[in-house]
């Protein structure tokens, strides 16, 4: 018999993680063409997450546990889960069971049919959200698609349903920095998408503030995509070109018509423009030498505090 990995990143989620796995658990009929194991990544909670999932463990053995050193975040989670895992087949769901565990049958059915490697989720609306965070969602998308190779889908979720094979390319990308919807879209496979609506948390509070969000965003951008740099460049040579023609026009003006040159007002009008473009620039270039710099560190993605 075949086995499913179930990864599970968590943080503070000392309410959802039991009632996650007594609602998976009661499902087992459902899935009972695999064995199942749950693979919790404690991501450094600072309430009683980890004493729950040891209880967990005491209560079933194939309830298994990594917990981190201190908050490494999500992605790390996601890292360590699938490197732990030793399931033919690997799901990834978040705890808070805004990933309905009622679509891992048809998920695994059609893993089990050999015809996809890789079964995808995307959520069809965003009620509960604030309407701005659900525009600049559907723009980051958006803007992901047109200027990166990675194939990222509209309201796209980590839930999904991998093969041994997709497991072993997505953790051959040992990057530090990781942008795991990304790195999904970039390793390719045969891909199945299934959507289903929002749905709102079984237990405790969501971690993602707007601010969270916006800086995971530059974080997916700067990862695959060089297009930021690309419009730097391009805004340079745009100003070069509006600074040559200020120039022929200021000469025309002056010899020719006899027009005095205005004073000092337009000239800080323009050296202000001109500076906030260089700082744009510069912020732009800082961010690729940042994630460089700390690619070069070689740091370990997470540490390990405990594990069963």
């Amino acid at each position: 018999m075949k086995k499913l990995s179930i990864v599970v990143p968590c943080y503070n989620e000392q309410e959802a993680a039991p009632i996650f796995y007594d609602t998976v658990h009661g499902m087992e009929d459902k899935l009972s063409s695999v064995e199942l194991e749950f693979i919790f990544v404690d991501d450094g909670s600072k309430d009683g997450t980890l004493d729950v999932l040891r209880g967990l463990h005491a209560k079933d053995e194939r309830v298994h546990y990594v917990s981190f050193s201190r908050n490494f975040g999500k992605e790390a989670g996601i890292y360590a889960g699938l490197e732990k895992s030793t399931g033919d087949y690997v799901v990834i769901m978040d705890v808070d069971l805004q990933d309905p565990p009622a679509m891992l049958p048809e998920m695994l059915s059609y893993i089990e049919s050999g015809e996809y490697e890789r079964v995808a989720t995307r959520r069809v609306d965003r009620k509960g959200e604030p309407p701005i965070r659900s525009w600049f969602a559907r723009k980051f998308y958006k803007l992901m698609n047109k200027i990166s190779s990675a194939d990222i889908v509209d309201g796209a979720r980590d839930y999904q349903m991998m093969t041994r094979k997709v497991v072993d390319a997505i953790l051959a990308m040992g990057e530090y920095n990781r942008f795991s919807k990304g790195i999904f879209g970039w390793v390719g496979f045969k891909s199945k998408w299934l959507e289903f609506e929002n749905v709102e948390r079984v237990a405790g509070e969501t971690k993602w503030s707007f601010w969270k969000l916006f800086i995971y965003a530059i974080d997916g951008i700067v990862a695959f995509s060089t297009a930021p740099l690309i419009m730097a460049s391009v805004f340079g040579v745009i100003m070069c070109l509006v600074a040559f023609i200020f120039i022929l026009v200021i000469i025309v003006k002056t010899l020719i018509l006899g027009d005095p040159t205005s004073g000092w007002p337009s000239m800080v009008c323009i050296i202000l423009l001109i500076s906030g473009i260089q700082l744009l620039c510069m912020g732009v270039l800082g961010q690729y030498m940042a994630k460089t710099y700390l690619e070069t560190k070689k740091r370990p993605i997470y540490l390990v505090q405990e594990e069963e």
